[in-house]
């Protein structure tokens, strides 16, 4: 596949998460829930999480973005349901590497996330994308501190 097909392919993932969100909505009384925004563009996001023995058993997402911030949260919330903390926060540095343009490992588990890697060519969009990662990190990192 060269590289003009392949970017069409992860364009079309971008926007089938976005039309198409998963996870979309709130979870009930008793999840950990973390609002974050991004000031620069106007992005804003409510991660709601299910933890229950360090694993990730739920997790939904609500708000409103751009396309690559609300694609970046239905993906997200898709890899790390079923994970235990520490592997959903393994799973964010893999990540915030990819938006860096360094070295990193997405494995099978993180599903269509690597149809985000163009975005690290746009330095004002890399914010959109790990918006709802950082919320992730925020969230498990207060919860772990309880």
């Amino acid at each position: 596949m060269n590289f003009n097909n392949l970017e069409q392919l992860y364009r079309s993932v971008i926007m089938d998460h976005y039309k198409n969100p998963r996870n979309k909505g709130a979870l009930e009384d008793g999840s950990l829930t973390i609002d974050m925004n991004n000031p620069t563009c106007g992005d804003r996001i409510r991660l709601t999480l299910d933890v229950q023995d360090n694993v990730i058993k739920d997790a939904k997402f609500d708000g409103e973005g751009c396309s690559i911030s609300m694609s970046s949260a239905s993906m997200m919330t898709e890899s790390v349901k079923g994970h235990t903390v520490d592997e959903a926060l393994q799973m964010s540095k893999e990540f915030s590497n990819m938006m860096l343009g360094e070295s990193y490992e997405i494995t099978e588990d993180m599903g269509d996330i690597e149809a985000l890697s163009g975005v690290s060519k746009f330095p004002a969009r890399i914010k959109c994308a790990t918006l709802v990662w950082k919320a992730l990190e925020k969230g498990t990192k207060e919860e772990s501190n309880k």
